[in-house]
């Protein structure tokens, strides 16, 4: 999937949760959810369970502490995706 791609969906996934717009309109690979776009960490799983809808991949418990930011969470993606 093209990286363009997944870094779109992924807008769409974690605007309904974002705390910082500006950030948010600035969004690149090195965005941090938490200290960038202050998404809290309840509302961080929420984005991981809508990532685990979007790209019908199953994210282990280990790996969603991994994700953390959007390259993070563009390597995981990449990751389940190529293991179907």
């Amino acid at each position: 999937m093209k990286k363009d791609l997944v870094i779109s969906k992924l807008k769409k996934i974690v605007k309904p949760y974002i705390q910082n717009e500006e950030a948010f309109q600035n969004l690149t690979e090195e965005t941090d959810f938490v200290n960038d776009l202050h998404i809290n960490s309840a509302n961080l799983v929420d984005v991981v369970l809508d990532v685990e809808d979007e790209f019908d991949i199953r994210i282990e418990n280990e790996d969603m502490e991994k994700m953390l930011s959007v390259k993070a969470a563009m390597e995981i993606i990449e990751q389940k995706l190529a293991e179907q």
